[in-house]
């Protein structure tokens, strides 16, 4: 069964040998342009995504806008994304043992930014990789659950919920 990322994690892609891509750095932040009049009354925050190759050839990466969707609260509400401030990767050669990041600024209602789902679709070389999704939120820490499987809170607990959500949906008789 299919388990989303908790931002901090790295997820490889298995038809791309070497190549890994992260969300991390899920936290409260202004935008380098001023706030767009469209978030009045939002509280903005800043999320970034990291593409690293670890491979023996070089990979054209890239990571627009409508490739990366922000959801929050409990009931996945679409962010507003602020495509103005954001940096994307439009068109890069990663090349083996480097690293391209593109900056998402997004804003959501303060009080449903403790969940706060991320899902990206990078291309690669002209192919569309599947659609992957981490999940976090503003002020936890960034902390792998294989780090720490007997989390008391934080991302480790928020991801341990979604799994168990995530299997009860599935219904009996699955496995993972």
């Amino acid at each position: 069964m299919y388990e989303p990322n908790v931002v901090g994690d790295w997820h490889e892609y298995d038809e791309h040998a070497g190549l890994r891509v992260r969300v991390h750095r899920l936290e409260q932040a202004e935008p380098p342009r001023g706030r767009d009049d469209a978030a009045e009354g939002l509280t903005y925050f800043r999320v970034r995504i990291t593409v690293e190759n670890r491979g023996s050839r070089r990979y054209g990466i890239h990571l627009e806008d409508g490739q990366v969707d922000v959801r929050t609260g409990p009931d996945g509400e679409a962010a507003f994304v602020d495509w103005r401030n954001s940096q994307f990767i439009e068109g890069y050669d990663v090349y083996p043992l480097r690293r391209a990041t593109a900056v998402l600024y997004a804003a959501a209602p303060e009080a449903s930014l403790a969940p706060v789902d991320v899902q990206v679709q990078l291309r690669v070389d002209d192919e569309w990789t599947d659609r992957r999704l981490w999940t976090g939120g503003i002020g936890a820490q960034e902390e792998s659950v294989g780090a720490s499987t007997a989390c008391g809170g934080g991302q480790g607990e928020l991801a341990h919920q979604v799994s168990n959500f995530l299997r009860d949906q599935a219904g009996p008789g699955t496995t993972d």
